[in-house]
């Protein structure tokens, strides 16, 4: 894409909160310190050009970020780390990068329509490439507002060593109410640093702070996936064991794994002693639409892959444990308290088995993953206190990240609802996956798949998967 559909900067400024903070240093937890490795999480919102002139539209944004900085001290601070090693957040009042930004050779349609999502979006974004640990040099977050020809994107790039998710959103919704006139935020961010315990874990970090832990330069095709409310409903069904969406005819499952499976499979279902569904799950247990969907995309990738059928695969998902924890955390506890459940099978047995025993394994995992594993989780790390190892590094594997029942379009700023969600570069590699709410919410789904080229083009013709993807116009 021609460098004039790329964003140019306007100015830079640093806003700070509109009131001083009282907050002490909050220590990082062991939730938060193996992000210190990740890149700062890139999501932003797209709108309709707001009914202000454009000196107009930056002032309110800043102002109504300084105001909202105000509820959420800590991310107008800083990194530091003290003298033994332990992380700190110090809530300094040292203020967040702010960036107005044009792209007016850019419209609404250049950003939605391409089959792939635009390299232009990646502009959207400021430290771009940046680790969490870069938190000890510069601000914790960035804000970049870019004018489009028919539109505005506002993209906010926070320290994912910082928040997690469920905190980013939280923040992004308060902004957004500041800035349409409310008084009394309604979600106001939890401060207590109780993520299980004050562990005295110190994360031994390199000479000049942690590295990426996965290829930055590896090609990549990124491309949204919009599922409705009845295309999930049919997979919960079909994973559940309640209908078969699929074609009866045999000729027509060949056509469907048969041109990109081989061989090697069908010596692998020989050799393997048949398991059906019912010897490995509970048939009383009901299997969540967002698992249904999870599995299916395991299978449809994993057989785009063409790995030999005796390597195992490993379905990472990302959970919030703020309600597996007993007692259960505030739902606005701000920080990360999340944990990434890995399920594993091997390729064989992804493909040869029905959706509902991959659906099924990926429910068992998230179902036991409650108070006494997550706190298993945090002695682990304890005993051996590491980054976050993010990547695709056997060829074979996919990490789930984000939600589906994050507030993401609930960022009214005074002019209407977002168009869409979309992300930056950072934490991007072959296999990585984040789901989004649809705009028009009832259950539906957008996931932003991230793939080899030669993986997404076989996912593009995967008719098991691509029946249930609906092409929004």
């Amino acid at each position: 894409m021609s460098s004039s559909h790329f964003p140019s900067i306007i100015s830079k400024s640093r806003v700070f909160p509109h009131q001083k903070s009282s907050l002490p240093n909050l220590k990082l937890s062991v939730s938060d310190l193996p992000m210190l490795s990740c890149q700062y999480i890139q999501k932003g919102v797209l709108f309709t050009t707001p009914p202000l002139p454009s000196d107009s539209l930056i002032s309110l944004l800043k102002t109504s970020l300084s105001h909202a900085l105000t509820h959420f001290p800590p991310l107008a601070g800083r990194l530091i780390t003290d003298s033994s090693g332990h992380v700190y957040i110090t809530c300094n009042d040292a203020g967040v990068d702010f960036i107005h930004a044009n792209a007016i050779n850019l419209s609404l349609r250049d950003v939605l329509s391409p089959l792939d999502v635009p390299a232009s979006v990646k502009g959207f974004f400021t430290f771009d490439g940046a680790v969490s640990y870069n938190g000890h040099f510069q601000p914790l977050v960035g804000v970049q507002v870019t004018e489009l020809s028919d539109g505005v994107f506002i993209g906010c790039t926070v320290n994912h060593a910082v928040t997690d998710g469920t905190s980013f959103w939280n923040f992004f919704n308060t902004w957004a109410e500041v800035c349409r006139g409310v008084r009394m935020i309604s979600r106001p961010p939890d401060f207590c640093r109780n993520f299980v315990k004050d562990s005295l874990a110190v994360l031994r970090l390199p000479e000049g702070g942690p590295k990426p832990t996965f290829s930055v330069a590896a090609p990549l095709r990124e491309r949204i996936f919009h599922f409705s409310r009845e295309a999930i409903l049919d997979l919960k069904s079909r994973a559940n064991g309640k209908i078969c969406k699929l074609p009866e005819n045999q000729s027509r499952i060949s056509e469907i794994m048969g041109k990109q499976s081989n061989d090697e499979l069908k010596k692998f279902m020989r050799k393997t002693k048949p398991v059906s569904a019912t010897e490995t799950l509970d048939r009383t247990v009901e299997i969540s639409s967002f698992q249904s969907l999870s599995a299916q995309l395991w299978r449809s990738v994993t057989r785009g892959r063409k790995l030999n059928p005796t390597v195992n695969t490993t379905f990472r998902m990302a959970v919030n444990c703020r309600q597996r924890l007993e007692p259960k955390m505030d739902p606005y506890y701000f920080g990360n308290a999340i944990q990434s459940i890995p399920t594993v099978a091997s390729v064989g047995e992804i493909l040869s088995k029905d959706l509902r025993w991959s659906a099924g394994l990926l429910n068992k995992n998230v179902v036991a993953h409650g108070d006494a594993t997550v706190r298993r989780g945090v002695e682990d790390w304890e005993k051996e206190p590491r980054c976050f190892p993010l990547g695709n590094f056997d060829g074979a594997s996919i990490t789930m990240g984000s939600s589906p029942r994050f507030p993401m379009y609930d960022n009214d700023m005074g002019w209407g609802r977002p168009m869409a969600v979309r992300s930056g570069r950072a934490n991007k590699f072959d296999g990585k996956i984040s789901a989004f709410p649809g705009r028009e919410g009832n259950g539906t789904v957008d996931l932003e798949v991230c793939l080899a080229p030669d993986t997404m083009a076989a996912l593009e013709t995967d008719t098991e998967f691509m029946q249930y993807v609906t092409t929004i116009s």
